[in-house]
């Protein structure tokens, strides 16, 4: 009986050795190259920025919300990747359609990254691959729990502004904080908000909703915040000017690969503060 390998939405999938690949997803695109896949990699998105050096050769559909399905048809593709988080379910709809098998990942935890090297890497036999992951993976993180990261602390994560946007404890971002003993902090929500959107509030920032957050960490992506933006901030709230760091949203937020120096980053990080 065939190896059979299953996604966040049940779905099975059997070992293909030729496919041809599409990933929708920044951070997987990545881990298609660390797994030895690029030569099988046929499209991607336009915020599919990594590996530098390699990313360009592999044609844009489009961005993580929408494609251009013109292009994707151009190419013969037999499977393509996707995330909960970053792509819509009708998207995938549309690449169904099409006869093109659907991957639908879903890391909600640091942890998760392993049963995700596993997943990816079964289904274009590159087991032996995904397995050196792993192993990356599992000393990282066992190097991370022998460290002294300090005392636990109320941490607001910036995603947006104009309006301002944070993560909530229900993400992926908040458990990979939690590995350095950081509680996500959501203060000043504004009302009216969607359990999706929820999930990535919009907030009012105020010198009293700030006040029992420990640090107020700006990401570089979605929104590239930069020491201009904490100039701004400490200026705005001279009071908790002391709480604002920029914060690599690569290494925090993204899956796949990029995980593994994400846990060392975050390390050092935590012990610098």
């Amino acid at each position: 009986m065939a190896a059979t390998f299953t996604d966040h939405l049940g779905t099975h999938h059997e070992v293909s050795k030729n496919s041809r690949i599409l990933s929708l997803v920044p951070s997987i695109t990545e881990l298609l190259f660390d797994l030895g896949l690029s030569d099988q990699l046929v499209g991607r998105t336009q915020f599919c920025i990594h590996p530098a050096d390699q990313i360009e050769r592999v044609p844009s559909v489009g961005g993580t919300k929408k494609i251009n399905m013109t292009k994707v048809q151009a190419v013969p593709t037999t499977h393509a990747i996707l995330n909960i988080d970053e792509n819509p379910k009708s998207m995938a709809d549309d690449l169904s359609a099409l006869g093109i098998q659907v991957i639908v990942t879903h890391p909600k935890r640091p942890q998760d990254n392993i049963e995700l090297y596993r997943l990816i890497g079964g289904i274009f036999d590159r087991a032996e691959q995904a397995q050196k992951l792993v192993n990356a993976f599992d000393a990282e993180l066992a190097q991370l729990a022998l460290t002294d990261i300090g005392t636990p602390k109320k941490v607001l994560y910036l995603i947006w502004k104009d309006p301002w946007m944070a993560v909530s404890a229900d993400t992926y971002i908040a458990n990979t904080l939690q590995l350095v003993n950081w509680q996500i902090a959501t203060p000043g929500i504004l009302g009216g908000q969607t359990d999706d959107v929820a999930r990535y509030p919009k907030i009012e920032m105020t010198n009293d909703s700030l006040i029992d957050v420990d640090l107020v960490l700006f990401s570089s992506e979605p929104y590239s915040f930069d020491q201009n933006h904490i100039s701004e901030f400490q200026t705005a709230f001279p009071d908790h000017a002391h709480k604002a760091q920029i914060i690599d949203g690569e290494m925090t937020s993204w899956y796949g690969s990029r995980a593994i120096p994400g846990l060392s980053y975050l390390c050092a990080f935590a012990e610098r503060l």
